[in-house]
C-alpha cells in the first residue's frame, strides 16, 4: 500500500488534516494566553501593575511575589477584584496585612521580586497568567 493508493490516501489525508488542526487550535489558544502581561513599579513597599491583554471572562486576580533571592522567603500576595476594561492594579492593592509581606531586603542589598499574576473567572478557574520582576529599592 502506497499513501497515493485512493483508500489509504484519503484516510492519510483526514489524519494529517485533523492532525494540523489540532495543532492550530493549540497554537491559538496558547497565544491568546500568552498576550496577557504585565508591567510594574514600587509605590513604596507596595507595587502598581500595568496590565494587557486580560482574558475574557476575568473576575478577579490572584497575585504572588517571590524574592527571587531568597526565594523561600514567605512574601505571600494578595488577591484584586477586576471589571471588564480596567487596565491596572492600583498601588495599595495589596498591602502589608493582606498576607502580603513587603520586599525586605538586608539593609545595602537589592533583591529581584518576581510577581506572577493569574487571571481568574467566576469560577475560580485560571484564564491566564502574567509574569513581571522589579528590583528593590530602585
Amino acid at each position: 500500500m502506497r499513501f497515493g493508493d485512493s483508500e489509504n490516501g484519503g484516510k492519510m489525508k483526514k489524519l494529517l488534516l485533523l492532525t494540523v488542526m489540532g495543532f492550530a487550535a493549540a497554537i491559538s489558544s496558547a497565544t491568546a494566553q500568552s498576550k496577557f502581561g504585565a508591567t510594574m513599579r514600587w509605590c513604596g513597599t507596595s507595587p502598581e501593575f500595568k496590565l494587557t491583554g486580560v482574558p475574557k471572562g476575568t473576575a478577579s486576580f490572584e497575585l504572588k511575589m517571590v524574592d527571587l533571592d531568597v526565594p523561600s522567603y514567605p512574601h505571600g500576595g494578595g488577591k484584586a477584584s477586576y471589571q471588564a476594561g480596567q487596565n491596572a492594579i492600583p498601588c495599595n492593592t495589596i498591602s502589608a496585612g493582606w498576607g502580603y509581606n513587603p520586599p525586605s531586603p538586608p539593609p545595602g542589598q537589592v533583591h529581584t521580586y518576581q510577581w506572577t499574576i493569574k487571571a481568574l473567572g467566576a469560577n475560580g478557574g485560571v484564564l491566564g497568567q502574567a509574569v513581571t520582576q522589579r528590583k528593590f529599592p530602585e
